[in-house]
């Protein structure tokens, strides 16, 4: 009996803790991009960004997409009216992004982004029918006050750049969804068609803004695509190992990378406010990590439980 406990608390442990991992991981990677793209938007149009980016990626992928069949599986996907939507809501999601970042500062479009975990609770109760219970909701509401404490909402609001940015999170938030209900699709179809499509909308806008990259700058693009390939991996898998509702909160971590790339790359001093209400957003996440680990032991004791109850003899 003791040499099945540790196999079963792991087998219980691994997929909720090991998706929070990788959604923090994922957060972090697209911090990186963010950052790097919001230094060459300055430079270059969304277009060109789009296309040498996913070119990039596609790259890097092409031999595993080769292998194994990886071309047959990407042609009996499985839900290809699914796959489309996610093709075209990851798209969007995408270009509004390096829009917003064009127009306000990082940190600004960051913490808009940050109100994504409250679509997706209320989303994934609502459609994937998982359960939320009060005291996450509870977190999850404690986090959004303090990216409202971070915001300190106004006049400005209701910018452009702050409803572009707005609109990008509902993307993000959407994108969350519709790759959890296509959690049964292998990662490297899903990174395959969001790498083309988004290669293709570059290939069609680039031209009209064409500037030619310099040698450094031309590396810098390639490598935004190679950390972006690598933050969606993590966020994939994230979504694929635990219920949306439990990982998407830690997008909260953003707001950590938003204040720390800011000051060291742009020079950006954070705000008592930023601070405050980053603190919420933490102990919040906290709140929630500690909530999943309780549940995730509670419950690998009533399978081990279960399992000495099924031995013992009738």
């Amino acid at each position: 009996m003791s040499a099945s406990s540790p196999t079963a608390t792991a087998r219980t442990l691994s997929g909720p803790l090991l998706g929070i991992a990788l959604m923090i991981l994922g957060i972090l990677l697209y911090s990186v991009n963010d950052t790097l793209g919001k230094w060459l938007v300055g430079t270059y149009s969304v277009g060109m960004i789009l296309l040498i980016r996913s070119l990039a990626a596609l790259l890097v992928m092409l031999p595993v997409i080769c292998r194994d069949n990886g071309v047959r599986q990407l042609a009996q996907a499985p839900r290809p009216w699914m796959q489309l939507l996610r093709v075209g809501v990851i798209t969007g999601e995408i270009g509004f992004f390096y829009w917003a970042v064009s127009l306000l500062p990082l940190a600004d479009v960051m913490t808009y982004y940050l109100a994504g975990p409250i679509y997706v609770t209320a989303l994934s109760a609502l459609l994937l029918k998982e359960k939320v219970d009060g005291p996450r909701w509870a977190a999850i509401v404690a986090g959004f006050i303090g990216v409202l404490i971070v915001l300190q909402p106004s006049s400005d609001s209701l910018s452009w750049g702050a409803l572009i940015a707005i609109g990008g999170s509902l993307f993000f938030a959407a994108l969350m969804i519709v790759t959890r209900q296509l959690r049964g699709t292998p990662d490297k179809t899903l990174l395959t068609f969001s790498t083309v499509s988004t290669l293709v909308v570059g290939a069609v806008i680039a031209p009209f803004a064409w500037v030619t990259p310099t040698g450094i700058d031309f590396g810098l693009l390639g490598l935004l695509g190679v950390v972006a390939l690598m933050a969606q991996f993590c966020v994939t898998r994230s979504l694929k190992l635990a219920p949306a509702s439990v990982v998407v909160p830690y997008q909260y971590t953003m707001l950590i990378w938003a204040v720390v790339f800011g000051y060291f790359v742009f020079g950006d001093q954070p705000k008592p406010s930023m601070l405050i209400g980053a603190a919420i957003i933490i102990a919040s996440g906290l709140f929630i990590f500690m909530r999943e680990q309780r549940e995730a032991r509670t419950k690998a004791g009533q399978s081990i439980a279960e399992e000495v109850g099924d031995n013992v003899p009738g």
